[in-house]
Formats: C-alpha cells, structure tokens, sequence
C-alpha cells in the first residue's frame, strides 16, 4: 500500500512539473487585436489594417525553447481606407490573393531582450517564404497581451509587379505592428 501511494505521489509531482514547464497556449481575441502596416505612396505615409487573421501563441517567459507563434492572415481583409488602393493591393501586382489569399508567420527562435523578447520566424506572402524578425513584449495574466513590431521589404517577397515594382511611387519598406488580446486557446 505505501509502494501505491509514493508512486501515486511520484507520478502526480511529474505530471506538475511537466504542466508547470509548458507553454501557456492563448490564441487571439479577435474582437479584442489588430495587425497593422505603414508603407509610402508617392512619399506620403499611409496606414492599413489586416481585419481578419487568426493568431495561436504558445508562450511562457521562462520556457523560450518551447514558444511557438503560428499566424494566419487574410490579405482580402486590408483596409487601407482608401477603396481604390484596397482593390489594386489585392489585384495581380500586389498581393494577388487570387493566387495568395493568406499570408503566414511561424517563429523559429526567440530570445530575451533588454526591452521585451524578440523572434524570428519565417513569413510566407505572395508564395515567398522569408526569415523576418519581430520584437515585443508580453503580459502574462488572465487577460495576456503581446504588442510588437516588424520590419519588412515588400519586394523581397515579391509584392509589387508591373509598375507597382518601381520604389519610385510605393517605398519598399513596410513597418508592421500588432497588438493581440490574448485568451486561452480551448
């Protein structure tokens, strides 16, 4: 009987620890998150959002090695709030969601910093796959939030053919932010 009770003691106490050393999972509350863009036209600045997308975050500070960020994005959903841009930017020359409705971003590594964290992962966009870095900074908690940046070159993935390829009009750097409500993923 005390052989019995010491494995049971035993076997509990493992099954904490693994609990306690997983990744807590959230995913994005999407009434709640936003990912946004800034790019130049004609050398103004504009903003855009990204109104659908879908976001599975596992993430515990002191367990990087096992972090992991999956999002999926729906480039059909861009509001840049001009409907003229919005249509030519889902069209052939930019985004082309005929052919590539969604983009993708999956982490591969991450690291502290002396501000947040930062990742690395690769983003898949007009049939493209690239290694682009994001920095961001987490809350923990029952309503956990991640806010971050991106940095990006448009042609490297691409995005821009025909006279939208020219850096004359469309600049090629594109600034990316986001900022996700977080819940526990069911």
């Amino acid at each position: 009987m005390m052989k019995h009770a010491a494995l049971s003691v035993l076997m509990l106490s493992a099954t904490a620890l693994a609990q306690a050393a997983a990744p807590a999972s959230y995913v994005a509350d999407p009434s709640a998150s936003h990912l946004d863009f800034t790019g130049v036209q004609a050398g103004a600045e504009f903003k855009g959002t990204f109104h659908k997308f879908t976001a599975a975050i596992d993430f515990a500070p002191e367990d990087l090695a096992t972090a992991h960020f999956d999002v999926q994005i729906d480039l059909n959903s861009i509001d840049t709030k001009d409907n003229d841009r919005d249509k030519t930017m889902r069209g052939p020359d930019i985004f082309d969601v005929a052919h590539n409705p969604t983009a993708h971003y999956v982490t591969k590594s991450f690291t502290k910093t002396a501000t947040g964290y930062a990742a690395v992962g690769a983003l898949t966009l007009h049939g493209v796959t690239k290694e682009v870095p994001i920095n961001f900074t987490f809350a923990p908690g029952a309503a956990a939030k991640l806010d971050g940046t991106a940095s990006l070159k448009r042609l490297d993935f691409g995005v821009g053919q025909g006279d939208w390829k020219s850096t004359e009009w469309i600049a090629d750097a594109v600034k990316v932010s986001f900022s996700l409500a977080l819940k526990p993923r069911p």
